[in-house]
Protein backbone atom coordinates (compact mmCIF):
# COMPACT_ATOMS: atom_id res chain seq x y z
CA UNK A 1 0.00 0.00 0.00
CA UNK A 2 1.33 3.41 -0.93
CA UNK A 3 1.40 6.25 1.55
CA UNK A 4 -0.45 9.47 0.88
CA UNK A 5 2.95 11.18 0.65
CA UNK A 6 3.92 8.81 -2.15
CA UNK A 7 0.62 9.48 -3.92
CA UNK A 8 1.18 13.23 -3.67
CA UNK A 9 4.62 12.80 -5.26
CA UNK A 10 3.18 10.55 -7.96
CA UNK A 11 0.55 13.16 -8.87
CA UNK A 12 3.16 15.92 -8.90
CA UNK A 13 5.38 13.85 -11.18
CA UNK A 14 2.45 13.22 -13.52
CA UNK A 15 1.65 16.94 -13.65
CA UNK A 16 5.30 17.72 -14.45
CA UNK A 17 5.47 15.08 -17.19
CA UNK A 18 2.03 15.27 -18.79
CA UNK A 19 0.52 18.59 -17.83
CA UNK A 20 1.75 22.09 -18.37
CA UNK A 21 1.06 23.08 -14.77
CA UNK A 22 -1.53 22.62 -12.05
CA UNK A 23 -4.87 24.25 -12.70
CA UNK A 24 -5.31 27.08 -10.21
CA UNK A 25 -6.90 26.30 -6.86
CA UNK A 26 -10.33 27.64 -7.78
CA UNK A 27 -10.42 25.62 -11.00
CA UNK A 28 -9.38 22.50 -9.08
CA UNK A 29 -12.07 23.18 -6.49
CA UNK A 30 -14.66 23.34 -9.27
CA UNK A 31 -13.18 20.15 -10.76
CA UNK A 32 -13.42 18.44 -7.35
CA UNK A 33 -17.07 19.43 -7.08
CA UNK A 34 -17.73 17.98 -10.52
CA UNK A 35 -15.98 14.70 -9.67
CA UNK A 36 -17.84 14.36 -6.36
CA UNK A 37 -21.06 14.92 -8.31
CA UNK A 38 -20.18 11.99 -10.57
CA UNK A 39 -19.63 9.79 -7.50
CA UNK A 40 -22.95 10.98 -6.05
CA UNK A 41 -24.76 10.12 -9.27
CA UNK A 42 -23.46 6.54 -9.23
CA UNK A 43 -24.25 6.07 -5.52
CA UNK A 44 -27.75 7.56 -5.87
CA UNK A 45 -28.63 5.37 -8.83
CA UNK A 46 -26.83 2.15 -7.90
CA UNK A 47 -27.38 2.10 -4.14
CA UNK A 48 -30.11 4.66 -3.63
CA UNK A 49 -33.71 4.86 -4.72
CA UNK A 50 -33.17 6.41 -8.15
CA UNK A 51 -33.33 4.09 -11.14
CA UNK A 52 -30.08 3.48 -12.95
CA UNK A 53 -30.04 4.46 -16.62
CA UNK A 54 -28.34 2.13 -19.08
CA UNK A 55 -25.61 4.76 -19.58
CA UNK A 56 -24.95 4.77 -15.83
CA UNK A 57 -24.51 1.00 -15.55
CA UNK A 58 -21.09 1.10 -17.18
CA UNK A 59 -19.74 3.79 -14.86
CA UNK A 60 -16.94 2.55 -12.61
CA UNK A 61 -17.32 3.84 -9.04
CA UNK A 62 -13.67 3.11 -8.29
CA UNK A 63 -12.51 5.23 -11.21
CA UNK A 64 -14.74 8.10 -10.16
CA UNK A 65 -13.45 7.90 -6.57
CA UNK A 66 -9.91 7.89 -7.97
CA UNK A 67 -10.73 11.08 -9.89
CA UNK A 68 -11.80 12.68 -6.60
CA UNK A 69 -8.58 11.51 -4.94
CA UNK A 70 -6.45 12.85 -7.82
CA UNK A 71 -7.93 16.34 -7.52
CA UNK A 72 -7.63 16.29 -3.70
CA UNK A 73 -3.96 15.37 -4.09
CA UNK A 74 -3.51 18.20 -6.60
CA UNK A 75 -5.04 20.67 -4.15
CA UNK A 76 -2.83 19.38 -1.34
CA UNK A 77 0.28 19.73 -3.51
CA UNK A 78 -0.45 23.23 -4.70
CA UNK A 79 -1.30 24.48 -1.20
CA UNK A 80 1.78 22.85 0.36
CA UNK A 81 -0.38 20.61 2.53
CA UNK A 82 1.21 17.45 3.90
CA UNK A 83 -1.89 15.34 3.52
CA UNK A 84 -0.29 12.30 5.19
CA UNK A 85 0.43 14.30 8.35
CA UNK A 86 -3.02 15.87 8.27
CA UNK A 87 -4.71 12.50 7.76
CA UNK A 88 -2.72 10.88 10.57
CA UNK A 89 -3.60 13.75 12.91
CA UNK A 90 -7.28 13.51 11.97
CA UNK A 91 -7.37 9.73 12.50
CA UNK A 92 -5.81 10.15 15.93
CA UNK A 93 -8.41 12.79 16.81
CA UNK A 94 -11.27 10.61 15.55
CA UNK A 95 -9.97 7.59 17.44
CA UNK A 96 -9.80 9.48 20.73
CA UNK A 97 -13.09 11.31 20.21
CA UNK A 98 -15.28 8.66 18.65
CA UNK A 99 -14.26 5.26 20.00
CA UNK A 100 -16.66 5.17 22.94
CA UNK A 101 -19.26 7.30 21.18
CA UNK A 102 -19.77 4.77 18.40
CA UNK A 103 -19.60 1.75 20.70
CA UNK A 104 -22.31 3.34 22.83
CA UNK A 105 -24.56 4.20 19.89
CA UNK A 106 -27.45 1.73 20.03
CA UNK A 107 -28.47 2.70 16.48
CA UNK A 108 -25.38 0.93 15.17
CA UNK A 109 -26.29 -2.45 16.65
Amino acid sequence: MQSITTLQKQVDSWIQQHGVRYFNELTNMAQLTEEVGEVARIIARRYGEQSEKDSDKTKDLGEELADVLFVVLCLANQTDTDLQASFDKKMDKRTKRDHDRHHNNKKLY
